[in-house]
C-alpha cells in the first residue's frame, strides 16, 4: 500500500487563483476523461490554470508522486487542467486524472463536480480546498461592494461550498485502511486559509476577512464531524511564490518582515498539505498549520 490509497479532492489544482472572471464561464459542468490506470488512490483537485504552478497544482502533483493513482482535476480553465493532469502523469505514469470544469462559487456546479467524482470513484478521502483569489488592494472606504462580494465568494463561500458537497459524501462512507495499520478516517479536509486569518496588513480587509472565515470554518467543522471520524484542518501560507504573487519581489517588505526572508514555494505548501492528509496526522484536527517562513511569529 501507498501513503494515499484513498481518493483525494483539491479545490484549486494549477494555481489556485480564480481565472478568468465568472462572466466568462460556462454555467454548465463537464467531464473530460483520461485513460490512465484505475488502482489505488482517487486525488480530486479544483481550479488549474496553464500558466506556472500554484499551490493547488502542487498539490496535485504532489498527491501523483507520493502514489496516488486516481486524481479528479476541478476547475473553470479546461487548458489548465490539462496541464496540470499532464504534469501528474509525468509525476506518475499510473496516475489516471478526471477533469471536470467547475465554478466553486456556484451552488449546482459544486454539487455536480462532487457527484461526477463519487460516480466515477466511489468516494473521496482527501479534500485539498485551495481556490481563491486575492483582489485589489484598499481600505474599507474606497473598496466596492462589488469587489468585496468577489472576495469573499470566491473565498469563503467558494470553500464553504466545496468543503460541504465533500462532507455530504464522506458522511455515508466507511474508514479507509491505511498503509501503516492506523485506525483510518472516513475522510480528510484541508482548507487553505492564509497567514493574514491570523494577522493582517493594510488594504486588505475584503481578502483578510474572507480568509479568516475559512479558518473559522475549519475549527467549526472540525467540532461538528469529529463524531463521523472525519478531519479537518487548515494551512496558512504566507507569500508563496505563485501566479498570485508574481509581482512581489524577494526584496519585498512583505516578504523581508519573515525571519527566513523569502518567499516559499508552492511545494513547501503541499508537504504541509500532504502531511495533514496522511495517517500520520491522524490526531491532528482543528488546527491552523502556519507555512509562512515565520511571519505571524515576527
Amino acid at each position: 500500500m501507498t501513503l494515499f490509497e484513498g481518493v483525494a479532492v483539491v479545490t484549486g489544482a494549477a494555481s489556485g487563483t480564480v481565472w478568468p472572471p465568472s462572466s466568462l464561464i460556462s454555467p454548465k459542468p463537464h467531464a473530460l476523461i483520461s485513460t490512465q490506470s484505475l488502482e489505488h488512490t482517487n486525488p480530486c483537485i479544483t481550479f488549474a490554470n496553464p500558466k506556472r504552478p500554484g499551490i493547488g497544482r502542487q498539490v496535485a502533483i504532489s498527491f501523483a508522486r507520493e502514489g496516488c493513482k486516481r486524481i479528479a482535476l476541478l476547475d473553470r480553465d479546461e487548458d489548465g487542467l490539462s496541464e496540470t493532469s499532464r504534469m501528474c502523469k509525468e509525476a506518475n505514469g499510473d496516475v489516471r486524472t478526471f477533469i471536470i470544469e467547475i465554478d466553486n462559487r456556484n451552488e449546482d456546479d459544486v454539487s455536480a463536480g462532487m457527484e461526477y467524482v463519487t460516480e466515477e470513484w466511489g468516494r473521496i478521502d482527501y479534500a485539498v480546498n485551495c481556490a481563491g483569489m486575492f483582489g485589489p488592494m484598499a481600505p474599507s472606504h474606497l473598496l466596492t461592494t462589488a469587489e468585496f462580494d468577489d472576495i469573499t465568494t470566491t473565498n469563503y463561500r467558494g470553500t464553504w461550498l466545496c468543503s460541504r458537497a465533500e462532507l455530504v459524501q464522506m458522511i455515508k462512507q466507511q474508514p479507509m485502511k491505511t498503509h501503516d495499520g492506523r485506525p483510518g478516517n472516513r475522510g480528510v479536509i484541508v482548507n487553505v486559509a492564509s497567514n493574514l486569518s491570523l494577522v493582517s496588513r493594510p488594504e486588505t480587509p475584503a481578502y483578510s476577512a474572507s480568509k479568516a472565515a475559512i479558518l473559522s470554518l475549519t475549527k467549526s467543522d472540525a467540532v461538528d464531524y469529529a463524531k463521523y471520524n472525519i478531519r479537518i484542518n487548515c494551512v496558512c501560507p504566507g507569500i508563496i511564490d505563485t501566479p498570485m504573487t508574481s509581482e512581489v519581489s524577494q526584496n519585498d517588505p512583505i516578504v523581508a518582515v519573515a525571519p527566513m526572508k523569502r518567499k516559499g514555494t508552492p511545494q513547501e505548501v503541499a508537504d504541509a498539505v500532504l502531511f495533514l492528509c496522511s495517517s500520520k496526522a491522524t490526531f491532528v484536527h482543528g488546527a491552523a498549520l502556519s507555512v509562512d517562513g515565520g511571519y505571524v511569529a515576527n
